[in-house]
């Protein structure tokens, strides 16, 4: 496991596993945090022996609550070199939410509150999954902000527009129950049982052939752009990849001989 000043980081049977490690401050997100989470990721892209990513927060409190406003008063006070420092982090920083077609799927485990960049985070992930005291909401309009991280965006293509806009213009959070009634949570469950629930969804993603996986996430996303008929029409590279890979072949050839398949990723 690598261990930073703001994340952990392990890697294991296919899976990464990212946890945003600043409990005292409700895992809110810093630029060092954003950074190391970028990082993260990118290694997460690259690296071909990983198929599936999953996000969480340290602690039972919170997934993320956010923006780290504190720190945003001292970006204004600090000093030149600070200043410099942080811009740095910025320019080197992609973050998770502007990952708009990231090939590999990424599962949020969120064990406590998701507010504004928290739930942008979650909201740029495939899946979400929620301990039953998890609350979600995007409260910027309350400290004269707007959740221009995605959120604005994909809260009500997630939700639907209604839903989304009676959340977001009264800053108001929901609870995991009712972001589950409307579609943004896949499941709910007892603290206690949310990494076994979360290990369940691993454990299915990774019986599957992962270009197989990809080129699924990579059509669903893409084609979400363009009207029904084009989207079928259109000639996608993962899936072209996947087409031609050895494991297009093994998926079959496993089935047939009444085996388990074993996937190459290639």
């Amino acid at each position: 496991m690598l261990t930073t000043n703001t994340t952990f980081f392990e890697v294991k049977d296919h899976v990464a596993w990212i946890t945003l490690n600043r409990p005292a401050a409700m895992n809110s997100l810093n630029p060092e945090l954003r950074w190391q989470l970028s990082q993260h990721l990118d290694v997460v892209e690259r690296d071909d022996d990983i198929w599936l990513a999953v996000i969480t927060g340290a602690g039972e409190k919170a997934f993320s609550a956010g923006a780290d406003l504190k720190h945003r008063a001292l970006e204004r006070a600090g000093s030149d070199t600070d200043k410099a420092n942080w811009a740095r982090l910025a320019q080197e920083t992609t973050h998770v939410v502007e990952r708009w077609y990231m090939t590999k799927p990424l599962i949020a485990m969120v064990n406590g509150y998701a507010l504004g960049g928290g739930l942008e985070v979650a909201l740029a992930c495939d899946i979400i999954i929620a301990a039953d005291h998890a609350e979600f909401g995007l409260p910027e309009p309350r400290r004269g902000l707007i959740a221009g991280s995605a959120g604005v965006h994909r809260l009500p293509r997630q939700i639907g527009l209604k839903p989304a806009m009676g959340y977001m213009l009264t800053g108001r959070h929901m609870s995991a129950a009712r972001a589950y009634e409307l579609g943004l949570v896949n499941e709910v469950v007892p603290l206690a049982q949310l990494r076994e629930c979360v290990d369940g969804y691993v454990t299915d993603i990774l019986r599957c052939a992962p270009l197989a996986v990809r080129a699924t996430k990579a059509v669903a996303m893409r084609g979400l752009d363009l009207p029904l008929p084009e989207a079928y029409q259109t000639t996608y590279a993962a899936e072209t990849l996947r087409r031609a890979s050895a494991d297009a072949a093994e998926g079959p050839k496993a089935f047939t001989e009444k085996r388990p398949p074993k996937w190459q990723g290639k």
